[in-house]
C-alpha cells in the first residue's frame, strides 16, 4: 500500500492544492492523513485535498509525488474512485432541476433544503443520498413518476439531521409541515408528506401502505449495492458519526444492523425487492459478522 499526492495546481481558496490518495485502503489513507496533521474536513470522499503549503511537508512523511494524471490513475485502479456525479458539492443543478420540476415556483425553499444536504459536516446523509432516493423512486415507479408527497418527503426525510436517531426524523416532519404549510401546499398533502418522513425512523410502513412502502425501499436501497459501493456507505455513515468512541458507534452500528436484518420483509415492493433484497442481506450479514 502507498500514499500518493500530486502537484498543486487545483486553485480555490485563494491558493492552490494537491490531492491525497491510497492505492489501496481509505483507512490507510486517513491514518497517514491523521498522523501528517491534514484535518478530517479536507476528506472528500476519495481523497484528501491540501493546500500547497503542505505539500513538501506530506512528501516528507512519506506521501510519493506523482503527475495528476498518474494520480488519477492509481485512484481508479484502487477501486476507491467516487465518480463524479455522486459528489455531494457537484450535484447543486440536478437537483434543483429535479425540485423544480416537482414543486415549480418554489426556487427559495428547494435552494433551502439543497443548502442543509449541502452541509460540510454530512458525508452519508447528504446531496449524495438524497439524488440516490430520488433516482431509487423513480426506478421504482417506472413509467410512471412517483406521486408529489412522496417526492416531496423523499427531499424532507434527513433535513434536519444531527445524529439523533428519531429525533431527526421528527424534526425533519415538522419542518415539512412548516416550510409547505407557508408554500401553500394542501393542507391533505402537507400531512401526507410529514406522515412519510415520520415512517424513516423504523422503516415500517403498513402492509397496505404503499406510498411509504416506496419511500422506505428507496431510502434503503443503498443496502444492496455492490460491494465497494456498500464498503463506501459505511465509510461515509462512520465519518457522519466522528464524534462519537469506535467502541460506542460499533455498539449503535450493530443495533442499526440487527434491526435492519430483522424487518420482515426489508423490502416491501416486488420490484425492490427483485433488484436490492439479496445484495442488501449479504451486506448486512457480513458487516455484522
Amino acid at each position: 500500500m502507498a500514499v500518493y499526492v500530486d502537484p498543486p495546481l487545483w486553485p480555490a481558496h485563494g491558493t492552490v492544492f494537491s490531492h491525497l490518495v491510497s492505492d489501496k485502503s481509505l483507512d490507510e489513507l486517513h491514518a497517514f492523513a491523521a498522523a501528517a496533521g491534514v484535518p478530517e474536513r479536507a476528506f472528500d470522499g476519495d481523497h484528501y485535498d491540501v493546500p500547497e503549503r503542505r505539500y513538501n511537508d506530506l512528501v516528507a512523511a512519506g506521501a510519493i509525488p506523482v503527475e495528476a494524471r498518474v494520480l488519477v490513475r492509481k485512484l481508479i485502479a484502487s477501486g476507491l474512485r467516487i465518480p463524479a456525479r455522486e459528489r455531494s458539492k457537484a450535484l447543486t443543478v440536478p437537483l434543483m432541476e429535479r425540485w423544480n420540476s416537482t414543486y415549480p415556483g418554489h426556487e427559495e425553499l428547494g435552494l433551502e433544503l439543497l443548502e442543509r444536504w449541502g452541509d460540510a459536516s454530512r458525508k452519508y446523509h447528504s446531496r449524495t443520498h438524497l439524488l440516490a432516493v430520488l433516482e431509487a423512486l423513480d426506478i421504482l415507479t417506472e413509467p410512471a413518476l412517483p406521486a408529489r408527497t412522496v417526492t416531496l418527503a423523499a427531499w424532507f426525510h434527513d433535513a434536519v439531521y444531527e445524529g439523533v436517531a428519531g429525533q431527526d426524523e421528527e424534526e425533519s416532519a415538522l419542518l415539512a409541515e412548516d416550510r409547505l404549510t407557508a408554500a401553500r401546499l394542501a393542507p391533505e398533502d402537507v400531512a401526507e408528506v410529514a406522515r412519510l418522513v415520520r415512517l424513516t425512523s423504523e422503516h415500517n410502513p403498513k402492509p397496505d401502505d404503499h406510498a411509504g412502502a416506496l419511500l422506505c425501499d428507496a431510502d434503503l436501497s443503498v443496502l444492496g449495492g455492490d460491494e465497494q459501493s456498500y464498503a463506501r456507505y459505511l465509510a461515509a455513515v462512520r465519518e457522519d458519526y466522528v464524534h462519537v468512541s469506535d467502541d460506542d458507534f460499533a455498539k449503535g452500528r450493530a443495533a442499526v444492523v440487527r434491526h435492519l436484518l430483522s424487518l420482515d420483509p426489508l423490502f416491501h415492493g416486488e420490484r425492490a425487492r427483485a433488484l436490492w433484497l439479496d445484495a442488501a442481506r449479504r451486506n448486512l450479514t457480513a458487516e455484522l459478522a
